[in-house]
């Protein structure tokens, strides 16, 4: 899979939010420890704008940010081929070449680029609020690599949207049963419960959780505690 892939199978703007969303509020229930997050939102990253991450631990990485204009995506594999520090110490041609005005800024973004002010980026998305469809630059990819830019690792999760597809991923990271069921409630944006919360992780209080669900922006009016 390459980012051509993933362009193709990326929900709407407001069904990667939610998704993003879901995918934060679940980590958060699942490992309470922020250091340790594999998946987290920021509703309030900058004036107007909200941002999305992924980060592995071992040195791979996303960004969404979603605002008005509409959304970025930026992913970065450190063991693609397609890496600015697999060859000349730049992103690799088209990447980014095409990135529209109105998310050129997000390119030089200090968060987004390394001590040098080179984007840390193997594969870049962008879809205007205007637009029908997700875009990406015209890339050249390196032959004999079926994940060149390392979209496979870093975006399948957001392509298989399905709630069995983050209840493999998290018992193999988290290493404990997790219950399909609640992970489907939370995919579908449903107020928590301590029961909801209990059948993830009997060790975290929902009223530990409020200043993560502020942050994500998780529902959270008229909540009420079964």
């Amino acid at each position: 899979m390459t980012v051509y892939d993933v362009a193709r199978q990326l929900p709407s703007i407001a069904g990667l939010r939610n998704l993003c969303r879901s995918l934060a509020m679940l980590n958060a229930i699942l490992n309470p420890d922020w250091e340790g997050r594999y998946y987290s939102f920021d509703a309030g990253w900058s004036d107007g704008e909200e941002m999305a991450s992924m980060r592995n631990g071992s040195g791979d990485e996303y960004s969404i940010v979603f605002s008005a204009a509409g959304a970025y995506v930026r992913g970065f594999d450190h063991e693609a081929p397609m890496s600015p520090y697999a060859d000349d110490g730049e992103p690799w041609p088209g990447v980014l070449d095409e990135v529209p005005e109105v998310f050129r800024r997000f390119v030089e973004e200090p968060a987004f680029t390394d001590e040098d002010g080179v984007p840390v980026v193997t594969a870049c998305l962008w879809r205007e609020a205007t637009d029908n469809r997700w875009q990406h630059g015209v890339i050249d990819f390196p032959t004999g690599c079926s994940d060149p830019d390392g979209a496979t690792g870093l975006f399948t999760i957001l392509t298989d949207r399905s709630p069995e597809a983050f209840q493999r991923f998290a018992e193999d990271h988290y290493e404990v049963p997790v219950d399909l069921k609640a992970v489907r409630d939370v995919y579908d944006l449903r107020l928590l419960s301590q029961k909801l919360v209990s059948s993830l992780n009997p060790e975290v209080t929902l009223a530990e959780l409020d200043e993560d669900i502020t942050e994500i922006g998780y529902p959270q009016q008229a909540r009420e505690e079964i």
